[in-house]
């Protein structure tokens, strides 16, 4: 049997590449250990979920309130603020009400009995100005802020709000209570006055009508 010579047999049978070594690694020199690469830092914890909205602790009364909010269908938020609605504005009624082509609409706490300002000065004899007056607290303008544009003349304190589209003025800020606003009855909507007391005002004389009036000074106060 013939022998392979031993040229034949130093021969590699594959042809290998060399290895790649990293430039840290080509540093090190011979006989010494490689460097020790720098720790990683540990993963951030996972951010815990949101817990799910609860209920504060309503002890026994848990079950009405939760049968409250579905039968009315409304939110916590919705439930809790008809509740204190209905205890701070305890005899008062909530109308509701806006302007002719409805692009103004709001809502105000008041009584239903209501005590209207029969006003003769000039602006108010021109557009008929009855009104009766609230704290601002109690008013909230649902929807038309970008629909209302305002007049004021003389002194500028009473700002003469009405809608730029019908020109109905629904309510304003009068300069007899700059703090709270003056609602035309006439705007609200049916169903919450129960009666209406007229009382004339000789705006005509302003400042004197004010200094002798007891009461229409403090009624945008709470």
């Amino acid at each position: 049997m013939a022998l392979a010579s031993p040229a034949a047999a130093r021969q590699p049978s594959a042809k290998r590449r060399p290895r790649q070594s990293s430039p840290r690694a080509r540093e090190v020199g011979p006989g010494q250990p490689p460097p020790e690469l720098p720790l990683l830092p540990p993963p951030p914890p996972p951010t815990p979920a949101t817990p799910a909205a609860t209920l504060p602790d309503l002890g026994d009364q848990r079950e009405r309130w939760e049968t409250f909010q579905k039968r009315q269908r409304l939110t916590f938020e919705g439930a809790a603020k008809l509740l204190l609605d209905t205890f701070e504005y305890q005899g008062l009624v909530k109308h509701t009400g806006g302007c002719h082509c409805g692009a103004v609409r709001f809502e105000v706490w008041a009584s239903a009995d209501l005590h209207i300002f029969d006003c003769n000065c000039s602006i108010c004899k021109k557009k008929q100005n009855r009104h009766f007056i609230v704290p601002a607290s109690r008013f909230k303008l649902l929807k038309g802020a970008e629909s209302i544009t305002t007049y004021t003349f003389n002194t500028h304190k009473a700002q003469h709000t009405f809608c730029k589209r019908c020109g109905v003025q629904s309510f304003y800020t009068p300069r007899s209570n700059p703090g709270g606003f003056g609602i035309a009855p006439h705007c609200l909507d049916e169903g919450t006055v129960r009666s209406v007391v007229i009382e004339e005002f000789n705006g005509t004389d302003w400042e004197k009508a004010m200094k002798e009036h007891k009461t229409i000074k403090n009624m945008s106060k709470e």
